[in-house]
């Protein structure tokens, strides 16, 4: 129940409120005028009943910029997030735009016009913020507060999680044909060994690039044919053959290898090896116009799609967790679900 204090104060009156329920801990304020003491008590009353009111006076006590610091600091360097600079880049926005607010005033309207600066704003090479980036951005600010109140023990909500999402445009689907494979292969393999090796194994494995360059002897497998992947994009290891070409050309490059590093495909000082020059000065040679070396990934699950490979199928070797990324190729699979069909319908259906 509340009580509600009268006291002398600088010649004046204030009045001092005391709410204490059982099981809750003790609010207090005071007031000027008894009007405005006896309405925070009821609404205080009403809104320690609902478990808001701790939550909201917390969320008042602390800015935006001290949570992000805090996350940046704690958080974020033993965190599993593998885009680490891109995660400090979209919190700077969010500190330089709503870093003063109290978490309690940062509300899904003005984190949804911040939003709407950020697809003003030019962005590396000029043009302007895609809607995916913006989701990436609003995504890493939910981050932020998810931790909050799981790791720091705030008591706070997330205001990320009433935005609805910007529209993406649909996934890409580029993928080599049969004369822009072969002469990719030959200005590859014209510039070198690793660069022709590497684009092999991409093609075979849909394996990302930094998941290629990334690799390191002790992950290969060479008597069983297999490589394994510790650091992927969804966080979880994942293991894929080395079949056909790709395995010879492995097993011939690992003859000869360099000691100051454990690297497959080394570069300067014993780093991974850089190959996106000389990866998209392959591409102008062939005569290869918008392509990119994500897009041999999508070459390879095109591959698999119409060579009778499920979704399913797809999104193992990919290494995605659902089917919602790999529906973009369902459309490659139809001769194989026709023949499956058909044969249900012959037999079944005489």
């Amino acid at each position: 129940m509340a009580t509600i204090e009268k006291r002398k104060r600088d010649g004046g009156t204030v009045y001092r409120v005391k709410v204490r329920l059982r099981g809750h801990p003790p609010a207090d304020a005071t007031f000027d005028r008894i009007t405005d003491a006896k309405r925070w008590a009821a609404e205080t009353e009403t809104a320690i009943r609902a478990g808001r009111y701790f939550e909201r006076a917390e969320a008042r006590q602390h800015t935006l910029a001290e949570l992000i610091d805090r996350f940046l600091a704690e958080y974020l360097p033993t965190s599993r997030i593998r885009t680490k600079a891109n995660t400090i880049q979209h919190l700077k926005f969010w500190r330089a735009e709503l870093g003063s607010y109290p978490l309690a005033d940062v509300t899904p309207a003005r984190i949804t016009e911040a939003r709407a600066k950020l697809l003003e704003r030019p962005g590396m090479k000029g043009a302007r913020f895609a809607p995916a980036t913006a989701n990436k951005y609003v995504a890493g600010l939910s981050g932020v507060f998810t931790i909050a109140r799981k790791n720091f023990g705030f008591a706070v909500g997330n205001p990320c999680c009433g935005i609805t999402k910007l529209a993406e445009p649909r996934g890409r689907i580029r993928f080599l044909s049969d004369a822009e494979r072969d002469a990719l292969l030959r200005e590859c393999k014209a510039h070198s060994e690793a660069l022709h090796a590497i684009v092999i194994l991409a093609l075979s494995t849909g394996a990302r690039k930094g998941e290629i360059l990334g690799l390191r002897w002790q992950d290969v497998d060479m008597q069983r044919g297999l490589m394994t992947f510790h650091q992927t994009k969804n966080g979880e290891r994942r293991t894929v053959p080395i079949v056909g070409i790709a395995r010879l050309l492995l097993a011939e490059h690992g003859k000869v290898r360099r000691i100051n590093t454990e690297f497959v495909f080394p570069g300067y000082k014993g780093r991974p090896l850089e190959i996106g020059r000389m990866f998209c000065a392959a591409c102008t040679r062939a005569e290869i116009a918008d392509f990119r070396f994500h897009d041999l990934r999508h070459t390879a699950a095109s591959w698999i799609a119409m060579n009778g490979g499920t979704t399913a199928e797809i999104a193992e070797v990919l290494g995605h967790k659902t089917l919602q990324m790999v529906k973009r190729y369902s459309h490659l699979t139809e001769g194989h679900t026709r023949g499956v069909l058909e044969r249900m319908a012959s037999r079944k259906l005489g």
